[in-house]
């Protein structure tokens, strides 16, 4: 992570360069997982871009939300720094049309992460149109249990009993730590799954012990997701975390053994 741009004073002011882009290989966390090139899970990673903005052809400023979905194959991720100052270089450049811009920046994301990159630009006029929704399933945050753990303990995962459910949690107490800059991410995680039965305050615990934790938001996710595959086997499941933004770039990763493809729906926070 040498040449990453996070925590590094920066010109915002730059004109358009796709060489601000800075590629982080994913190789590096998943190593630390055991995870080889067959990997145990599918999905994407969601961003959405609330600081948006170019010229049209007559110089008159334009803006929109970009909605960003990275496939979790793809072999980097993008720095989210360097994912900002690009989007800035967009602020004094002209484009003819909308669909320019989207091309333009697909084309340059494809070539950070090594990867086809799907983009969606919703224009002020489609605004009214994102609402933001409640998490799925039952809230694990009201359940009395003593926690005493913050940084990733897969032992506090445990299963009551072989009874075969179909369950959907979700802990609006997720927290880590930018690898290198160490500030907190906020998020709510989701978790659904397919199998035994998970103790839930053990997965609530699990969750909450990744408060100190220092790892990008797609790392922790697949942390989660193999933690939960090995210690529990689901048979399904999918581990989604929707992260606050910063910067105003919200990062959403969601890894699933299903190939459904995950709603960009915000909560409250976001």
């Amino acid at each position: 992570m040498g040449d990453i741009l996070l925590g590094k004073s920066v010109d915002y002011d730059a004109p358009y360069d796709p060489g601000l882009l800075s590629p982080i290989a994913r190789a590096a966390g998943r190593d630390v997982l055991a995870i080889g090139s067959a990997l145990p899970f599918g999905g994407c990673d969601i961003w959405n871009a609330y600081e948006l903005s170019w010229l049209d052809s007559s110089g008159k400023p334009q803006v929109a939300i970009g909605e960003f979905r990275f496939p979790a194959m793809s072999p980097n991720i993008v720095e989210s720094k360097s994912f900002k100052l690009y989007l800035n270089s967009l602020n004094q450049h002209r484009f003819a049309e909308v669909s320019d811009v989207a091309l333009t920046m697909q084309r340059d994301l494809a070539v950070c992460v090594g990867a086809p990159v799907e983009i969606l630009l919703h224009l002020p006029q489609q605004w009214s149109r994102l609402q933001t929704v409640a998490p799925r399933g039952h809230c694990l945050d009201a359940i009395a249990v003593a926690i005493d753990t913050y940084t990733p303990a897969p032992e506090l995962l445990t299963i009551n009993s072989q009874k075969h459910v179909s369950q959907s949690w979700f802990s609006r107490l997720l927290r880590s730590r930018c690898p290198v800059t160490g500030q907190p991410d906020w998020g709510t995680v989701q978790i659904e799954y397919r199998g035994a039965e998970i103790d839930p305050a053990g997965l609530l615990a699990y969750i909450v012990s990744f408060r100190e934790h220092q790892d990008f938001h797609e790392h922790c996710v697949e942390r989660m997701f193999v933690d939960i595959m090995q210690r529990c086997a689901p048979q399904q499941l999918t581990v989604y975390a929707r992260y606050l933004r910063r910067g105003g770039l919200d990062i959403n990763p969601y890894r699933s053994t299903e190939l459904q493809v995950p709603a960009n729906a915000r909560f409250a926070r976001q």
